[in-house]
């Protein structure tokens, strides 16, 4: 009987309860209140979401045990835990995947070449580079003060371009993958459609969808930007267009 539950426990370390448990955490005042809660449905989820992205992506590079390393991932998320309030815009799982991931990756960062060899926990589309497709392998890091324009614009008007919450959210997604790329650039291009999809909750054929938007409005704001120096797209060309309407 203890041996199910514990298997039990082990796949389903990160659920509802958790979820709810750190909304409610947010929303508590008193110090003690919130240590129990956090210690009863809280703590083990963040250890257990710890060790899982170490493992999975395997992240064994750094200079400090592979404890230490679970325990200052597990102290980064603490430090994050305040801004998920709101799970309208994406389960807890997802949110804290990512910070997780984000943390590793930029701790790691002396040690991309090594991943790129890592393989994805189950068959993606390898084929595809979502930051080298968008930018058609064109050098980003001399195209800096372009892209944070690019960035701020996308910001600014992703919801012109897409109506549907699902490519919205991947749309937004990417753009964080341009905003963060100095840190995850070199990054195993699997791992890239991995963290849009947990965070997303969708397929990759519809990521592979929303990147071929994002490419001709990224072509066409780069155009433009080399003309002028500025970066704008006529919004009449794309509302013309169904699949930014739907």
């Amino acid at each position: 009987m203890s041996e199910t539950t514990t298997k039990k426990k082990s796949k389903n370390y990160f659920t509802k309860e958790t979820e709810d448990a750190i909304l409610l955490f947010n929303q508590l005042e008193d110090n003690s209140e919130r240590n129990k809660l956090y210690e009863e449905k809280i703590r083990y989820a963040f250890e257990k979401l710890a060790e899982n992205i170490i493992h999975t992506f395997k992240f064994y590079y750094f200079d400090i045990p592979y404890e230490d390393v679970k325990h200052e991932v597990v102290a980064f998320l603490n430090e994050k835990i305040h801004k998920y309030t709101d799970p309208t815009k994406g389960k807890a799982f997802s949110y804290f995947s990512i910070v997780a991931k984000n943390y590793l990756i930029i701790h790691n960062n002396n040690n991309y070449d090594t991943q790129k060899n890592i393989e994805a926990p189950e068959v993606i589309d390898d084929t595809r580079n979502i930051v080298n497709e968008v930018t058609r392998n064109e050098d980003v890091e001399e195209k800096s003060e372009f892209m944070d324009m690019f960035v701020q614009y996308m910001d600014r008007n992703l919801t012109l371009f897409f109506k549907k919450q699902s490519d919205l959210a991947i749309a937004d997604s990417i753009v964080e993958l341009f905003r963060t790329r100095k840190n995850i650039e070199n990054f195993n291009k699997k791992a890239l459609y991995i963290l849009i999809r947990e965070r997303t909750g969708v397929k990759t054929q519809y990521i592979t969808r929303v990147v071929q938007i994002i490419k001709a409005l990224y072509m066409e704001a780069y155009h433009r930007y080399r003309e002028k120096g500025v970066v704008y797209i006529d919004l009449s060309n794309y509302y013309k267009k169904s699949e930014f309407l739907e």
